[in-house]
């Protein structure tokens, strides 16, 4: 018993298959945007983030105005604390 296909059950499977295609599409564009933007800043960012100096960096670490985190010599400084430092001022 062979089954053949017709225009119409291939023109729902187009359909079918965009829409799926469309859903991962977007799914991944959600994935990329909360991945783009991080808690967590490498110095540099944060100089240009701000553009302020390397060393009113090391001053807002030292004075304990942001949380930091030093991993395998890079520091890395939390950006919600960043932006709320400077809102308030």
């Amino acid at each position: 018993m062979e089954e053949l296909a017709t225009k119409e059950d291939l023109r729902q499977f187009s359909l079918l298959l965009l829409d799926k295609i469309q859903m991962m599409m977007y799914e991944n564009a959600n994935k990329q945007t909360e991945s783009a933007s991080p808690e967590w800043l490498k110095s540099k960012a944060v100089r240009k983030l701000l553009d302020i100096s390397s060393g009113s960096v090391q001053n807002l670490r030292m004075t304990q105005k942001v949380r930091f985190k030093k991993v395998l010599g890079s520091y890395y400084y939390n950006k919600e604390d960043l932006i709320k430092l400077f809102k308030d001022e």
